[in-house]
């Protein structure tokens, strides 16, 4: 039995809240159960220097959690003078995420940045980021084409989301909150496109390797879960 009751295949209650910033281009606070990320999405008429005259855009994130995302107050990083390696480890995966579905060349020489803040966290906050920062990025790229600075269907190549499975108590689980997290006898972390491509993949045995079999069992878990969540972001933006 899973601490929340929950079915092994079935994922916390999902919502996407957008409009929630009157100055970002693209705005969405997502919750997956009792975490809650605010994905904004900034758009600079500028590219990083190395991709100066490159004819191509670019799409990044960064990604930081409030102090008291937590039981107890976190100290902030900027604090200390420098970001953490969850941190930076974190925000490149949502970056290359996001990256996997927009035609940088069809950009233009512009960047994106969709900044992740996590508000609240119990488990999953990397996931919940990318699923909710492409939402923000989705409305980003609208409001540039509204302005007639690119044509969206160009740019937007596919939905892409993120869930976590794991082993837990001896069986595979989707959306793993802190509890299950903190002791699964795996973790893993999936991102796909709404098409079904695998983007990345993060897999981790706690205690005992997993199998190949248990392995097919997470993959399976998750290509369900994200087909869920693709739809869920369907919903989101036809709203």
């Amino acid at each position: 039995m899973r601490p929340s009751g929950r079915k092994p295949e079935e994922m916390r209650a999902v919502s996407f809240e957008r409009d929630v910033s009157k100055h970002a281009e693209g705005a969405c606070l997502v919750k997956f159960g009792d975490t809650h990320v605010l994905c904004l999405a900034s758009l600079e008429e500028r590219v990083p220097p190395w991709l100066r005259n490159a004819g191509r855009g670019w799409v990044t994130a960064e990604y930081g959690m409030l102090p008291r995302a937590t039981g107890d107050r976190m100290r902030r990083e900027a604090s200390s003078g420098k970001q953490g390696g969850r941190t930076l480890e974190i925000q490149r995966l949502i970056g290359r995420s996001l990256r996997a579905v927009v035609n940088l060349e069809a950009l233009g020489e512009r960047q994106i940045t969709v900044d992740c803040d996590v508000l609240q966290a119990d488990g999953g906050t990397r996931t919940a980021a990318i699923t909710g920062g492409w939402i923000a990025l989705h409305d980003c790229l609208r409001w540039m084409e509204k302005r007639s600075m690119i044509s969206y269907d160009k740019v937007m190549k596919d939905h892409v989301a993120a869930i976590s499975c794991g082993i837990f108590a001896g069986q595979t689980v989707a959306d793993l909150d802190y509890l299950e997290d903190s002791s699964a006898d795996t973790d893993a972390n999936f991102v796909m496109t709404g098409r079904g491509g695998i983007v990345e993949i993060q897999g981790t045995a706690e205690g005992e390797p997993f199998s190949e079999e248990q392995f097919n069992g997470l993959l399976a878990s998750a290509k369900s879960a994200i087909g869920t969540l693709v739809e869920k972001q369907k919903q989101a933006i036809a709203e």
